[in-house]
């Protein structure tokens, strides 16, 4: 799956946090720090680093590796709940993602 298939996923999963433009204008949002939705800039931005743009493969693995600094973060003490909890969603929602990937290319492997 590139990063854009992966955004246009999460985007249906999670409407108006993840989209801010294309899948390419939203990474370079997030990249300048003008996503408009601070954490979920920063998310994105995260599942960009070291990708060249939005065409690039990026795996479930890698996904969620990148999540992993900032969940850290959001898992202190003195961090927002809300924050916590949106960094799951996300997390949940990339493994939505993948999942729904996986099903599509076993469906479309056993039908022929």
């Amino acid at each position: 799956m590139t990063l854009a298939d992966l955004l246009r996923a999460l985007e249906q999963q999670m409407p108006g946090l993840v989209l801010d433009g294309d899948a390419a204008v939203t990474l370079d949002k997030a990249r300048g720090g003008t996503h408009p939705h601070g954490l979920a800039g920063n998310i994105i931005a995260a599942l960009g680093a070291g990708l060249p743009g939005t065409e690039a493969a990026i795996s479930r693995s890698q996904a969620i590796t990148a999540l992993g600094p900032i969940r850290l973060v959001c898992m202190k003490d003195d961090a927002p709940v809300e924050d916590f909890r949106l960094v799951e969603r996300w997390v949940h929602a990339i493994d939505g993602a993948y999942n729904d990937e996986a099903l599509r290319n076993k469906q479309e492997g056993g039908a022929g």
